[in-house]
């Protein structure tokens, strides 16, 4: 009777850890999502949260959840949500944040609990250089000398000779600043003052009176959102007549409503995608981007695509390319799944996204080359592309 007893309980506890490892095996993949929604930068995370909405809630088979939060345009709140992510989720993958100095908050945190993070902001910083806490670490905004060079190019046909700058003063602004100042030297533009605002400030009229009085053939405005609205105003009350340039950080519909008739004429680099109609039949990046811009604007309406809508969508692409092959070494909710998604990321080849072709390597975890941008002007209050 006992011995009966005893394969009884040996049989249910079988079942248990057959029960137990099955669902293992199908274990959800969790991926933790932090966002500027509110704060200086919502017109940025507001269509990043709208994209992710958008994507694939199951991938190589396995389920995907997204848990998306807040972090209100806020270093501090960005690194709790980090946390709390790793802590009571137990994700496999960050996404986020949407401005630059969250994002670097982040790194320290995902390096030591060694969860894979796809940074949606621009600094070059997130990803360089290369070592031991940013091997976990990816990005799909465009870096700032890649748009910086393109800006310049733009200034030398242009024939400008001398530069006013003026950025957050943040690292957004200083990072600018760093990677532009490189690539004027390179053709030989100075570079005439170096102002700083903000992003909350509602006035940059003394910045916009000491970069005039420098007598600058062009302005380069280096911020993000509709902020950067703030010192074009400031220069075009004080009669500011020469060209401004505004970075890829301000393309979005809200920065066209906001700056209104203020910024009409400005010149900027951007991601393909936001002229995607526009472009080439042979551009690369052109049907991925016309089939983001259909689903993107099904559900939020015409003309509100922007470029970091995009560069989320873009993560997502990138995580649908890299899943498939960490499963085969690693199930969802594990270390070593977390460390074969970092390894595929990083061997991604080839992905045609809406900002760009993605090749990453070891040392290059943004992975696009030059055809990743496009020069656009803002004209009759629509984005133009500059062939």
């Amino acid at each position: 009777m006992k011995s009966v007893r005893k394969i009884a309980v040996l049989t249910k506890l079988s079942a248990l850890v057959l029960l137990s490892c099955a669902g293992l095996a199908h274990a959800d993949i969790n991926v933790g999502v932090t966002l500027s929604t509110t704060g200086p930068a919502a017109s940025l995370g507001i269509p990043e949260k709208n994209t992710i909405a958008l994507l694939p809630t199951t991938i190589g088979g396995q389920k995907v959840n997204y848990i998306v939060l807040d972090d209100a345009s806020d270093t501090t709140q960005a690194v709790k949500n980090t946390r709390r992510f790793i802590s009571e989720n137990n994700v496999d993958i960050v996404i986020g944040s949407t401005v630059s100095p969250n994002s670097l908050s982040m790194i320290e945190v995902v390096a030591e609990a060694q969860t894979p993070m796809i940074s949606l902001a621009a600094s070059s910083r997130i990803v360089e250089p290369m070592d031991a806490k940013k091997k976990w670490v990816f990005k799909t905004p465009q870096n700032d000398i890649m748009m910086s060079l393109a800006i310049v190019q733009d200034m030398v046909a242009r024939g400008v000779k001398r530069v006013g700058f003026i950025g957050f003063s943040n690292a957004y602004g200083d990072g600018w600043f760093g990677e532009f100042s490189k690539a004027a030297a390179l053709k030989k533009i100075d570079i005439v003052s170096n102002e700083r605002f903000a992003p909350t400030d509602t006035s940059a009229t003394a910045q916009a009176l000491k970069i005039m009085s420098t007598k600058p053939d062009a302005v380069l405005i280096a911020s993000s959102g509709t902020p950067s609205v703030v010192p074009q105003r400031a220069l075009k009350e004080r009669g500011y007549q020469g060209q401004i340039y505004q970075t890829h950080g301000v393309a979005n519909a809200d920065f066209l409503r906001v700056g209104g008739k203020v910024v009409e004429g400005t010149l900027l680099p951007s991601g393909p995608v936001l002229v995607a109609a526009q472009l080439p039949a042979d551009h690369p990046v052109r049907k991925v981007a016309l089939e983001y811009v259909t689903k993107y604007e099904a559900a939020n309406g015409k003309d509100s695509v922007s470029l970091f809508g995009g560069y989320a969508w873009d993560a997502g692409l990138l995580l649908q390319a890299a899943v498939p092959t960490a499963l085969k070494k690693g199930k969802p909710g594990t270390p070593e799944f977390r460390a074969a998604l970092r390894d595929a990321l990083e061997a991604i080849k080839n992905v045609n996204g809406v900002h760009g072709v993605y090749n990453m390597s070891a040392t290059d975890h943004l992975g696009l080359d030059q055809r990743a941008r496009v020069m656009v002007k803002i004209v009759n209050g629509a984005w133009k592309y500059q062939p």
